[in-house]
């Protein structure tokens, strides 16, 4: 069989060999893909299919197949580098299911999530995945996720839980990531460790404040109501955390765990604006392990989400639910993991 050459060459067709070692499977099972012919698992022909768009060439007509319906993702913003790497995944899964994601982000002044939501009603979506949404934000109302029940309309939940909602959740164990950090930072040598965190009035912040100070009174013995003063909830991003980070430096602290790489950043810079270097004299850990975090100077220790893991789990409760098989409304709650680079450091008054 022949297949129209790359977009823009005109250099002829590929090998089969050239598609089967680009995707990792048999020359023949290449072939049955390229053929339209059955008895290929769903996941193996995505595979092909993949290898295909790689190499850039066209896919055969046969195989442009209809799309199964539309999946809206809603998500807060795009400027922080760990939703486009959740909607990669989402819309990688989704796609290779033969559904065609719809990307709705939210920005300030623009359209909010009711209205997004809306919006994607309107076009007949099959089905929303939300993330670090309304639902994560405590002080929202969830009867807006009732309705959306009621409309018909399946949906998922990724970071944030709430309890009066009826739905799947899939999370991150924000408590866990905290007091990994906390650890990890106590066994370096550092006594005087602080938080900088989100706004309490979101799940995965005080989720996160919960583990900070367990972990603290744990391995440092110091009583939850005295780590509330180490605690600095402030706004997401840069901003946020270098402001958290010019009351913790005050308060002494030599190790800073943070809840998301970008407010790392942000203590990075407020411990350089004091002439402060990272590790030497401040450590400083993060979370998410977003793209290029491990490319930052100095490069940064970490808590890292399964983002893979959330999104395609999420994703497969989300299209169970279409499909109209049973599903769990429980919250899944996935591990994370502590990455460490170069921003964490024994404290300047640690003996080697």
């Amino acid at each position: 069989m022949t297949i129209p050459p790359p977009r823009g060459t005109g250099n002829g067709a590929p090998r089969l060999a050239d598609i089967a070692a680009q995707s990792g499977v048999s020359e023949a099972t290449v072939s049955r893909v390229l053929n339209g012919k059955a008895g290929v698992a769903g996941a193996t022909r995505h595979k092909v299919l993949a290898a295909l768009d790689v190499l850039g060439y066209e896919r055969p007509v046969r195989l442009k197949r209809r799309s199964a319906g539309l999946v809206g993702l809603v998500v807060p913003e795009l400027t922080n580098p760990i939703f486009p790497a959740f909607a990669q995944v989402v819309e990688q899964v989704l796609a290779g299911h033969g559904y065609t994601p719809v990307l709705c982000t939210q920005m300030p002044g623009g359209a909010t999530e009711d209205e997004l939501v809306d919006q994607l009603v309107e076009r007949g979506v099959a089905g929303i995945v939300f993330l670090s949404g309304l639902h994560a934000d405590a002080s929202a109302d969830p009867a807006r996720y009732g309705r959306l029940t009621e409309r018909g309309v399946p949906y998922v939940l990724i970071n944030g839980y709430h309890e009066r909602i009826d739905a799947t959740f899939v999370s991150p164990d924000d408590r866990a990531a905290a007091r990994m950090a906390v650890r990890h930072l106590a066994e370096l040598g550092h006594e005087r460790i602080g938080l900088a965190t989100g706004p309490t009035r979101y799940v995965p912040s005080r989720r996160k404040a919960e583990g900070f100070a367990a972990e603290l009174y744990e391995v440092l013995g110091v009583e939850r109501a005295d780590a509330e003063r180490f605690v600095r909830p402030t706004l997401f991003g840069v901003e946020g955390g270098h402001a958290a980070a010019e009351i913790l430096l005050d308060e002494g602290c030599t190790g800073i765990v943070c809840g998301s790489d970008l407010m790392a950043l942000g203590v990075v810079r407020a411990a350089r604006a004091r002439g402060l270097d990272v590790p030497r004299d401040v450590s400083v850990v993060g979370f998410d392990d977003s793209p290029l975090i491990a490319f930052t100077d100095p490069p940064l220790t970490t808590v890292r989400q399964p983002v893979q893991a959330m999104a395609t789990a999420a994703v497969g409760a989300l299209l169970e639910e279409i499909e109209g098989s049973p599903v769990q409304r429980t919250e899944f709650v996935f591990q994370p993991e502590l990455v460490v680079r170069g921003s964490t450091a024994q404290p300047p008054h640690a003996v080697p």
